[in-house]
């Protein structure tokens, strides 16, 4: 079964884009929320993150996301860190997802990937494009917060042209371009069949 990995910066819109894969039958692993998940669930991940910072980032067995982020928005090592213990976390978690599909492809929609060479780990990727200020809007809008805060997590995120160097399927969401169109020549293209 092929793997597709789903990239794309923070309010291009990769969301809304795995969506309508999920809409046209194909299972969609959610990376950030499983691994929001795995950090409150998994012994392991949790016996690592406080063993790392504390037994103060769990209060009464819940993490204390706010605190998590405080540290690691300003401290790269900390970042690191905390990537370094949930990633392999995730990685297996969907391994063993992928095993109980059944669809010609899946895909794996992660925010990260040309950052950490994390597409290499998949048959072929797709990546969202959006103009950065358009996205800044959305992310404002959507979050509540300010440009400057939009910007500091997109410090974090490898560019779209980047992104676009690691894929073999790029959408354009950017307002002039139809998504629905791209999504189902790339689905007719991953499923082999013409659209």
């Amino acid at each position: 079964m092929m793997r597709i990995g789903l990239t794309g910066g923070i309010g291009s819109g990769k969301s809304t884009v795995a969506k309508l894969f999920a809409v046209l039958g194909i299972p969609v692993y959610h990376a950030d929320e499983r691994a929001r998940s795995l950090m409150e669930t998994d012994a392991a991940v949790k016996s690592a993150l406080s063993t790392r910072f504390g037994q103060g980032i769990y209060r009464d067995g819940r993490l204390d996301r706010a605190a998590l982020a405080e540290i690691i928005f300003k401290n790269e090592e900390a970042r690191q860190a905390v990537n370094a213990i949930v990633h392999p976390a995730v990685r297996a978690d969907f391994d063993r997802w992928v095993l109980e599909q059944e669809a010609p492809y899946v895909i794996m929609e992660a925010a990260l990937m040309a950052e950490n060479e994390g597409w290499k780990r998949f048959d072929q990727v797709l990546t969202v494009s959006c103009p950065e200020p358009e996205r800044i809007r959305r992310v404002m809008a959507r979050d509540g917060i300010t440009e400057e805060q939009v910007r500091a997590r997109m410090r974090h995120q490898a560019t779209d042209e980047e992104r676009s160097a690691i894929a073999q399927h790029v959408i354009r969401n950017t307002g002039d371009e139809l998504v629905i169109p791209q999504v189902l020549s790339i689905d007719a293209a991953l499923r082999g069949t013409p659209r």
